[in-house]
């Protein structure tokens, strides 16, 4: 494999190190060359490092010139562009040359010109219309990904990679306190020592540091501040800390080049930015074993775990921050035991080895594909449910069904079929078409492998004999079109109109290669239809298999809505549906009998954002007590952290049983669907009313036994890790279709 790189050469900071790191990765491996159009210190370290390195001066006319006649001559197969000029040359390059154009994306390039708005104009604007002419981009972070995706560009053609860094470099300052008296740092061996390498930016928010810096320094008055960098803040910086009264504690030491040498001279390292993809600054204080703190802000998260490997805070929350540093301050082992930890997780995931591997993997990709384009072949997966449409719990299938193919295979081509298309392509970083672009669905099925039905009750009539229609059609089409078809861990019925059992029947015997369910219950209406010629196998509820989200997530969701994150909540979800009003009463009766007697706050949480409002508000109406109201939009797993936090879950939504479930909270399922009954029943759970013989005194009663049962909720959650492990059944016949 032979790829070209091309970059204006005068790049600094992570987009340089990324460079030069992945580089002198790659060359071991394949046949790279960098070209820079001007020679400087980027070019030079480059030539330093070993890599493969020309230098083309020169108009643009004079470079494309030599460009095409060193790609036509050396037979490259990839070209791969990084930055505003090298990425615009490469579009002119790429239709005359034939080649794949890939180009990495650093950073947003909407704020690489914050504050310049001439360069802006000019290169923003070339950068713009270079990135349109991209075939493939590769985002560095996940979050970078997202964003690219959130302003047009196709999910299916975006790769994520992570920076990584060298850990065979061993980062060591022998006389620290020299070193640091040196940059102009008043200090002593009592001193704890907080650092940021960063370039003096206004995306950078150093002013929120020192503001952090100020507070905590009032309760930790042995902490120091070391801010390593330069820009135009600088002087703008200094009044801040004059102002604070922190001048003397604040060391400007201006651009450093031993990066190395600073790490190892810090006791924390931080990060205070507003926008990042994955800063090279994590992951050299992690080389380093240095405690972090950091904003919680592009693909940070996915190396400092709050409270595990480091501290993260929202972007621009001074007082959150210094809280963070005047903890760090005062505990050694803490920074210790969190440097420790967070050097552990880098050295495993984030290093030069796996940043190389990821790249070389995505170009076999790139390649893979362009051969697939030219044969005809098949690739990909379209998947269809009641996604968008504001529920939670339909969303958390997808979220999980998505998940699972990843698994298969990381690279896979997905397009979902959503009420929300948008929505939906931004939140799972898929792509995404309306479900009732009937041309669209139509063209994609023709490039696509396999179809899946996806979870949820689609195969009913009980709410509307429309939408069963129109999913047995989408059934259909996808086979006529040339897909295997599977029905992903779904449930079935109820079947109210008998009219549509002999088409059930038909169109899924003749098209559907295999299905699997959630419960037996749907097995049996399955047969009772006349469906038996695909492969069907019972298994459990994708969702089961979803995580809750990171601690700190929850307990600042709980405080959004004013409530402690150590509270006895229990919750309760209601829905309306017929005969609801008569039985909203119980309800009340219920939520302020666990109030007034069993001591418990009620929480009502809305899982259908846009339809459980009504019937939330009517409850409420009618109680004694006050109740706080979970609202808005989350996703699956913050949802599923609120509900761990519940000592009782009272519910009408299927999925907030099965969320709670898979967190072992104690239950209380009020059925109004046969799909909420049998849900129960598969993981034994006997505290299921009907909601035609819901009473007060029963509701009550069954509260009472939940709010009891709490202290078991290791058994409950087994039998729920029990259901998780049936559902890859799931996955694996996925995998089986796709021929993997």
């Amino acid at each position: 494999m032979k790829v070209i790189h091309l970059i204006s050469g005068g790049d600094t900071g992570g987009a340089k190190t990324h460079i030069h790191y992945l580089l002198s990765g790659l060359s071991k491996e394949i046949d790279v060359t960098l070209v820079c159009f001007m020679r400087g210190e980027f070019s030079d370290e480059a030539e330093a490092l070993g890599i493969p390195t020309v230098v083309l001066e020169g108009s643009i006319p004079s470079v494309l010139k030599q460009l095409k006649t060193m790609i036509r001559e050396e037979h490259y197969d990839l070209i791969h562009s990084h930055g505003a000029r090298g990425n615009f040359i490469a579009s002119l390059l790429k239709g005359p040359c034939g080649l794949p154009m890939v180009t990495t994306v650093h950073s947003d390039p909407k704020l690489d010109y914050l504050a310049r708005p001439g360069a802006a104009l000019v290169y923003g604007t070339l950068n713009d219309h270079a990135l349109k002419k991209a075939d493939y981009l590769v985002g560095v972070s996940d979050s970078m990904k997202s964003l690219l995706i959130s302003r047009g560009f196709s999910a299916n053609e975006i790769f994520s990679i992570y920076n990584g860094v060298d850990f065979s470099v061993v980062p060591e300052n022998p006389d620290r306190l020299a070193y640091l008296r040196a940059l102009g740092l008043e200090c002593d061996e009592q001193s704890v020592i907080v650092g940021i390498a960063a370039r003096l930016d206004p995306v950078k928010d150093i002013g929120t540091l020192i503001r952090g810096f100020a507070l905590a320094e009032k309760k930790q008055p042995q902490l120091r501040l070391v801010i390593a960098g330069d820009g135009a803040q600088m002087e703008e910086l200094r009044a801040l800390a004059q102002g604070l009264g922190v001048e003397k504690k604040v060391c400007f030491a201006g651009w450093r080049s031993d990066v190395n040498t600073l790490m190892a001279a810090l006791d924390v390292n931080t990060l205070t930015s507003l926008s990042e993809t994955f800063p090279y600054a994590i992951t050299e204080g992690a080389r380093a074993h240095l405690a972090t703190v950091s904003s919680r802000v592009g693909g940070v998260p996915k190396l400092v775990i709050e409270g595990e490997t480091g501290f993260l805070f929202p972007a621009g929350d001074a007082a959150a921050l210094g809280e963070k540093l005047a903890r760090l301050a005062a505990d050694p082992a803490l920074r210790r035991r969190m440097g420790e930890a967070l050097y552990e997780k880098a050295r495993r995931e984030f290093s030069v080895e796996a940043t190389t591997r990821r790249q070389l993997d995505i170009y076999d990709e790139v390649l893979r594909r362009e051969r697939l384009k030219k044969s005809g072949a098949r690739r990909g997966v379209v998947i269809i449910g009641a996604y968008g449409m504001g529920n939670s719990g339909d969303d958390a299938i997808l979220e999980a069904i998505v998940g699972e193919l990843r698994q298969i295979d990381p690279f896979l081509p997905i397009t979902v079929l959503s009420r929300r298309p948008k929505e939906t392509r931004e939140r799972y970083g898929v792509e995404s078409l309306h479900m009732f672009d009937f041309a669209g669905f139509h063209r994609v099925l023709k490039g696509t492998q396999l179809y899946l039905s996806g979870g949820g009750s689609l195969i009913q009539n009980v709410t509307s004999r429309r939408s069963l229609w129109y999913y047995l059609y989408t059934i259909s089409q996808a086979k006529k079109c040339g897909n295997r078809v599977m029905m992903y861990g779904c449930g079935i019925g109820p079947i109210a109109d008998e009219r549509d059992t002999q088409r059930i029947c038909r169109i899924l015997n003749e098209n559907v290669d295999v299905i699997t369910l959630r419960e037996s219950a749907s097995l049996q209406e399955l047969q009772r239809c006349g469906v038996t010629k695909p492969a069907m196998a019972v298994t459990s509820d994708p969702a089961l298999t979803l995580p809750e989200a990171p601690a700190d997530i929850v307990t600042a969701e709980l405080e959004k809505f004013g409530l402690a994150p150590d509270g006895s909540y229990i919750c309760f979800s209601v829905r309306g549906w017929t005969g609801f009003d008569e039985k909203a009463k119980a309800f009340a009766e219920a939520a302020d009998y666990a109030a007034e007697t069993l001591g418990l706050t009620p929480v009502f949480m809305l899982i259908n954002r846009d339809e459980d409002g009504p019937a939330t508000d009517e409850v409420r109406a009618l109680m004694e007590t006050n109740a706080a109201v979970i609202d808005g939009e989350r996703n699956s797993s913050l949802t599923i952290g609120l509900l761990a936090r519940m000592k009782a879950v009272v519910s009408m939504r299927l999925h907030g049983l099965i969320f709670a479930a898979s967190q072992g909270v104690p239950l209380v399922g009020v059925s109004y669907d046969p799909k909420v009954t049998a849900f129960l029943a598969s993981i034994g759970e006997e505290r299921c009313l009907p909601l035609e013989e819901l009473t007060a005194e029963n509701l009550k009663a069954a509260v009472s036994a939940a709010s009891a049962a709490y202290g078991d909720r290791d058994t409950r959650k087994r039998t729920a890790d029990a259901l998780a492990d049936a559902e890859s059944e799931n996955s694996a016949w996925a995998r089986k279709l796709l021929g993997l």
